[in-house]
């Protein structure tokens, strides 16, 4: 024993006296059309697998013990460039080094220690980059992940229309399942992995890039990754010196504008950067007005030594903007409109109050975000790189309440307005007993409450969260590298209603639990733009309470790399804490559970084998324990523990080959995704046939096992120096493979339900096998070219067009209430094709011409395509089928895509 332990003594001062012994390349990548470092570009020796990536600033540095040679600087999308060193007193600087943008480069992914970036031919994972001039060039007036919409087996849609309301999906994976990472920080929902784009819609504003790792990813940290990994890489403080305004222009009176500002880094190390961005629209969709804008600030320093270097990061995005949340039928579309072209903008949500417009649904939400890198040179061999951030996030969303002679807020007897909007002013009068609605008039003017006319009240989800990661990398040889870090976050959720709006009404009365209490103040539905706003609970209405979760986790790679060979090795554990406190439902008594902790994780491993300067092949695989949401430890909205928790498990495989030339570049994946262990939950009411008592039941459907696998093909060509084409085709099958049963058990006591009207113990089944996953199309296909068309004496006209195929889309299904065996699964939607158009001009000016003026106008589905881009229901034609449109029934729910749209955008860059 004791010579093996001299042996590896032995062997570790080797190791480290040969590293301590290299030489030190450092230098900085430019991004040649956006003017800032290029973070997560490759920069290795010729002829060697030895070197690194750049930092989020651009910045790189590794050991070598070449004397001299050349250095390979590339990135996905950019042209390669080979710049030469010579070593003097162990230090070889080579500077600044600007490399063009070129759509001939596709991607793979590297890690660095915080963030995931791009790097080809290396490590060993799909992956898509859209760069920042891309994002402002074709974004216009589109949701945010609608960018994404060109890579494969990605689904991005508007969903029901509202400003921010859009939805994505990778590999048949709703976002729920997908992590969404900025600069390397996780942002999902702590307490159910959501994500609202609404509140991220700045951040199109501050990308330098976003990525997209499809399948499990390679982040090194435990997250929810079951479809894939969405990271949004922000500006610099450090990016070179000068700024940016804009203004845009398009249809239902939208408008944006932006300016930034960077002052590069001074000669004392420190650096800024501003931006600013005011949106407003009426909204496609009738009755969605919105406003929001969008704030960042950053501070960069870097000690002369260059050992340190902290960037501090400000950024927020406040916004309000009208819904529409009521489904509307193909049919009801076709009544407010025609048989052949249904009214794609019908919203049953709105109309005028006191001649505004008004509506149901309002969302108002501030999720601001402040975080602190530091990134530590140790030596020569050794970095140590951390965040630490804070979010603060207050809003929620504005619903109505209440009922006029017995009706709810949907019934069309209340939408006795032109074109069908909800005739809101009629409402106020019954409210203060001046009219009757139906015949019906009020009886307790003034008073509102559950059964007794109609306002609306606020549904508030604010919440305070804090993390850091911290990540130490260190080279062990020239071929192994160690990574090992951990991972920390605390979240405290604020959930409560109260009021916004009493329509005439002089109070509210809560009945809730025999509170019988009387609420008059009015909060409104518009958004705080005070970052730290107070959460405003002390007017709780109906329900108050608050969700705690704790983070702890702890991850780990090891990565071998030679001149065509890359592999890792990578696990992670976390434990995830859960507390529930209420404040109403047990007697006006702050009553707090117990924590709750689960533990999970994942093990990952992959390799890429270069064959020669053309050809590559991959092959990653992984096995990820995920722990349940919130709403799955605590029933009922009390908090009562599920006595069933258990974790789902998650095993995805992988393969891939690339190709590379000069003027041809394509990528082709196969992949199957497994989670086997999914948990469904069903409820369901048992009543007492003899005394009427009711018992709230939930069967816990363990072993859902749910299978996702498919093909992808992507390529870009370049036959000419001036045209750019690139496509993409996906086809994938996601599908459930077996029918499970469980039983109910009471949800106040955890146990067993007798249904009173069998005498047996209740049970609930699915008949899930062979059916569809529903919520994603099985096939995708896109094509675009960019042709630069004019390009002399300082101008260049560049024009470029896409086309977009969707194919065997489904519609969503609850897969809980698929109870008996006739259930035939999701729906399949008609096939649809979409063109969009693009004009660019820009012109050089100033005395170096080194400014620029930019003018973009984009123009979505050209040829006003109408068509199906969400269902919501899956009524399959039968018997009772009176009319099909596109060979769907009719009084299916579905949200139509957009028409036509068009966006015009005037720039000066300096």
């Amino acid at each position: 024993m004791t010579n093996f332990r001299n042996w590896v003594i032995l062997c570790l001062m080797v190791v480290t006296s040969v590293a301590f012994a290299q030489n030190k390349i450092t230098g900085k990548v430019i991004d040649g059309e956006y003017g800032g470092g290029l973070p997560g570009a490759s920069v290795t020796i010729k002829g060697t697998s030895n070197g690194t990536l750049t930092d989020l600033d651009g910045a790189f540095e590794f050991t070598t013990s070449e004397n001299a040679g050349q250095v390979v600087i590339s990135f996905i999308g950019y042209e390669s460039k080979t710049v030469s060193f010579a070593v003097t007193n162990g230090i070889a600087n080579i500077g600044n080094t600007t490399i063009m943008p070129s759509e001939q480069m596709l991607e793979s992914v590297v890690i660095t220690a915080i963030a995931d970036v791009a790097v080809d031919r290396k490590t060993p994972v799909a992956v898509s980059t859209i760069k920042a001039a891309e994002i402002v060039e074709k974004l216009g007036s589109q949701e945010f992940p609608e960018m994404l919409n060109s890579t494969p087996s990605v689904y991005a849609t508007k969903g029901s229309g509202g400003f921010g309301d859009s939805r994505l999906v990778i590999r048949g994976f709703d976002q729920k399942n997908i992590a969404v990472m900025v600069n390397g920080m996780p942002v999902n929902d702590m307490e159910n992995s959501s994500v609202y784009w609404s509140n991220w819609a700045g951040l199109s504003d501050v990308t330098s890039q976003m990525q997209v790792q499809r399948g499990l990813g390679s982040s090194k940290l435990a997250i929810s990754s079951v479809g894939g990994t969405v990271n949004i890489l922000t500006r610099a403080a450090d990016m070179t010196a000068g700024g940016r305004v804009s203004t845009s222009l398009g249809n239902d009176n939208y408008f944006k504008a932006v300016a930034s500002y960077n002052t590069g880094k001074l000669e004392n190390g420190l650096s800024a950067s501003i931006l600013l961005s005011h949106t407003m629209g009426n909204g496609y969709v009738d009755g969605t007005k919105f406003e929001g804008s969008n704030y960042y600030a950053a501070v960069g320093y870097e000690t002369k030594n260059k050992k340190h270097d902290f960037q501090l990061t400000f950024t927020g995005a406040p916004q309000s903007h009208n819904q529409r949340y009521s489904y509307v039928s193909i049919a009801e579309a076709q009544a407010q409109g025609s048989i052949d072209r249904p009214n794609i903008k019908y919203n049953k949500d709105w109309g005028y109050l006191n001649g505004k417009e008004f509506n149901w649904r309002r969302n108002y939400y501030h999720k601001p975000i402040g975080s602190l890198n530091w990134n530590y040179h140790i030596n020569e061999t050794t970095k140590l790189a951390s965040v630490f951030y804070g979010s603060w996030g207050r809003g929620g969303g504005g619903r109505a309440t209440g009922r006029i002679a017995g009706m709810n807020f949907d019934n069309p007897g209340l939408r006795t307005g032109v074109n069908g909007t909800v005739n809101f002013d009629q409402i106020v009068a019954w409210n203060q007993g001046q009219t009757a609605i139906n015949g019906v008039m009020n009886q307790t003017p003034g008073q509102l409450r559950y059964n007794n006319g109609f306002g609306t009240i606020n549904s508030v989800n604010s919440h305070d969260w804090y993390g850091g990661i911290v990540s130490l990398n260190k080279q062990l040889s020239s071929n192994f590298t160690l990574d090992v870090g951990i991972d920390a976050r605390t979240y405290k959720g604020y959930h409560f209603q109260n009021l916004a709006n009493l329509m005439g009404n002089q109070y509210y009365l809560d009945t809730t639990n025999g509170r019988n209490l009387e609420f008059s103040k009015q909060f409104g539905s518009d958004v705080s733009y005070n970052p730290f706003a107070k959460t405003g609970n002390n007017q709780a209405i109906n329900y108050n309470n608050d969700g705690l979760v704790n983070w702890y986790g702890g991850f780990a790679q090891l990565e071998y790399a030679t001149d065509n060979l890359t592999a890792f090795v990578q696990g992670a554990i976390s434990n995830q804490g859960f507390k529930r406190i209420d404040y109403i439902t047990y007697g006006e008594i702050k009553t707090e559970s117990s924590w709750k902790d689960m533990l999970g994780g994942n093990v990952k491993a992959g390799a890429n084998y270069n064959i020669d300067e053309h050809h590559n092949v991959f092959v990653n695989g992984g096995w990820y324990s995920k722990q349940p949401f919130f709403n799955g430890v605590y029933l009922n909205n009390r908090n009562d523990l599920n006595p069933q928790l258990k974790n789902e498990t998650i095993i995805g495989v992988e393969a891939g080959y690339g190709y590379r030339s000069e003027k041809f570049n394509a990528n082709v994946n196969l992949y199957r995704t497994s989670w086997s262990d999914r948990i469904l939950r069903a409820n369901s009411r048992f009543t007492d046939p003899v005394t009427n008592e009711v018992t709230q039941g939930t069967a816990n459907l363990f072993g859902v096992e749910q299978v996702h696998y498919g093909a992808e093909f992507d390529f870009v060509y370049r036959p000419i120096a001036n045209l750019d084409i690139k496509g993409m085709f996906s086809w994938g099958d996601f599908s459930y493979k077996k029918n499970v049963t469980a039983t109910f058990l009471d949800q106040t006591t955890g146990l067993p339900i007798i249904d009173p009207n069998t005498g047996t113990v209740a049970e609930q089944t699915l008949y899930l096998k062979d059916s569809k996953v529903g919520d994603a199309p099985l096939v995708t296909a896109s094509l675009q070219a960019g042709y630069k068309v004019l390009d002399l004496n300082h101008h260049s006209i560049k024009i470029d067009a896409g086309y977009r195929f969707v194919d065997q889309l489904y519609s969503s299904i609850d897969a809980a209430k698929m109870n008996t065996p006739e259930s035939l699964g999701a729906l399949r939607l008609p096939s649809y094709n979409l063109f969009d158009a693009g004009a660019t001009y820009t012109m050089k000016v100033g005395k170096a011409k080194t400014d620029a003026v930019n003018v973009r106008f984009n123009l979505n589905n050209v040829f006003n395509t109408i068509y199906i881009a969400d269902g919501m229901t899956a009524q399959h034609v039968d018997a009772n089928t009176t009319s099909t449109y596109k060979g769907i029934d009719t009084r299916n729910n579905v949200w139509f895509g957009y028409g036509r749209t068009w966006n015009l955008t005037l720039s000066y860059n300096f």
